[in-house]
């Protein structure tokens, strides 16, 4: 049985704990790999390697640290099929939508490689007489990432590269479920010149978790998961004295106003449905479509659904794998059963004719859901799509500001002043207009609103510059001037 362990210090070292989680292949139910689980004991090493290699880290100076950034960049890009490999063998996501997943993590260290830039204060000049003030941006020190299963490349990269690249060290708390990518990661980052002890994995289970969060020498904490555990993140850990940025779930509302390109939409829906097996915080949970339009939506999402291949990422023709897991499998396989008896209509029961082995599901329609069916209201987190019927645009918002989470949505429309009155009137974090998942580019940042995140800083791009930093203020005279001397070198930043 292949052994997982845990990464301190530059290298992989073997846990204390004596306990371990298994780690399966999705596609075929069969443990393949068992993952060491820290103890407080492995936890407190990372910790203290992360607070050794601090001074040092943070010392260095930018061209060099983006240097470090550049190599990782170029890293990353030459092992991408190795990663996306590791990622389908572990999460069970399609080949194609593997090497999706590294390419918008990739852009986060893109965008650290720019760090010289991103940390320039201000400054001014003569703010009393012969006083000058400015700022600058100085590292936290030693920061945690606790990342889930469902992007166990990208999401750490979206951590790991702006922390690194502001001076901070870093220690990371995979998913135990998928824990492989992580482990690759941080050769890659020794490979790209990384001083050793400057990023750190733990693997493991709520022992870890809880050390990390209350460890005196952790500074900040990242995480992304289920809105409980994001809750359960952020208040324990600011208790803690420690910055918290954490994301939560999700419930994701499409509108499709009488005027949208419904081929469009319905391609749109599907796709953001369905894909990742619909274990993304960005999927579209809901469809609300307008009363005028519905009938024809519903039929043409109905129809692409057949030809929707599932089956083991191995087989390049499939485009939708399994579940994480069994238990996940069949949580979501009860809301589909209990649909009809809350009201609903199924219109596709994909927990029909499913693969003998593995954890899978087909695609799953649901008709005329509304609030207060555990269909609409939970976040389900697999391959199951809900249409609710609307009278129109007024109707469509109103139900999006009642929900909870705020993370993502978006409208389908032709009439550009009701997409820009959507963009006003919605509470939610990203929008998308005309477009199905609204992940946002590496050079703007990523969160929602209301439960889907604790803090208040985003992810990644300028909000995780500020999070990863503080600002010194400083104000300074000089009464004398310095002494200087003839220097006919070339000058040179390094």
């Amino acid at each position: 049985m292949n052994r997982i362990l845990h990464w301190i210090d530059g290298q992989a070292v073997e846990g204390t704990s004596g306990r371990s989680g298994p780690v399966f292949d999705p596609a075929t139910g069969q443990q393949q790999s068992a993952v060491d689980f820290a103890s407080v004991g492995d936890v407190d090493r990372a910790v203290a390697v992360a607070k050794a290699a601090f001074s040092g880290w943070r010392a260095t100076n930018l061209s060099r640290r983006a240097e470090v950034m550049f190599r990782m960049r170029e890293l990353v890009d030459a092992n991408r099929k190795e990663i996306a490999s590791l990622l389908s063998k572990e999460h069970g996501k399609v080949l194609g939508d593997a090497l999706g997943e590294v390419a918008r993590g990739l852009e986060n260290i893109e965008f650290a490689c720019g760090v010289p830039n991103l940390l320039k204060g201000g400054y001014s000049e003569q703010a009393s007489t012969g006083v000058d003030v400015y700022s600058i941006k100085q590292p936290l020190g030693v920061v945690a990432g606790i990342t889930p299963f469902n992007f166990p490349a990208m999401v750490p990269m979206w951590m790991f590269a702006n922390a690194l690249a502001c001076g901070n060290t870093f220690v990371l708390k995979p998913s135990e479920k998928d824990p492989s990518a992580s482990m690759l990661i941080a050769e890659l980052l020794k490979q790209a010149g990384l001083p050793d002890g400057a990023f750190n994995v733990l693997h493991g289970d709520k022992v870890a978790v809880d050390r990390l969060l209350e460890h005196p020498d952790v500074a900040a904490v990242s995480f992304v998961g289920s809105t409980p555990i994001a809750r359960y993140i952020y208040e324990t850990g600011t208790k803690n004295g420690k910055r918290v940025q954490a994301l939560g779930g999700a419930k994701n509302h499409m509108l499709v106003l009488a005027d949208a390109d419904l081929d469009m939409a319905a391609d749109a829906a599907v796709s953001a449905a369905y894909g990742s097996a619909g274990e993304r915080c960005m999927a579209i949970s809901v469809v609300l479509a307008s009363d005028a339009i519905a009938d024809q939506l519903v039929e043409k999402i109905q129809e692409r659904i057949p030809s929707i291949k599932v089956g083991p990422a191995a087989d390049d023709g499939n485009e939708m794998g399994p579940l994480i897991t069994g238990e996940h499998r069949d949580k979501v396989k009860g809301y589909v059963e209990g649909a009809e008896g809350e009201g609903a209509t199924l219109v596709v029961d994909g927990t029909q004719d499913v693969p003998a082995d593995g954890f899978f599901l087909k695609p799953s329609l649901i008709d005329r859901v509304r609030p207060g069916m555990k269909c609409y209201d939970d976040e389900i987190f697999g391959p199951v799509l809900s249409v609710a019927r609307i009278s129109g645009y007024q109707e469509g918002i109103d139900l999006i500001n009642a929900n909870q989470f705020g993370n993502g949505t978006a409208i389908f429309t032709r009439d550009g002043g009701a997409a820009r009155q959507f963009e006003f009137d919605v509470q939610v974090g990203m929008v998308g207009v005309n477009v199905p998942i609204p992940v946002p580019v590496s050079y703007y940042s990523f969160g929602g609103w209301k439960a889907s995140l604790f803090g208040d800083q985003h992810m990644y791009g300028p909000d995780g510059i500020n999070f990863y930093t503080r600002t010194k203020v400083v104000t300074r005279r000089w009464p004398d001037p310095r002494t200087s001397s003839v220097d006919l070198g070339f000058p040179q930043n390094r």
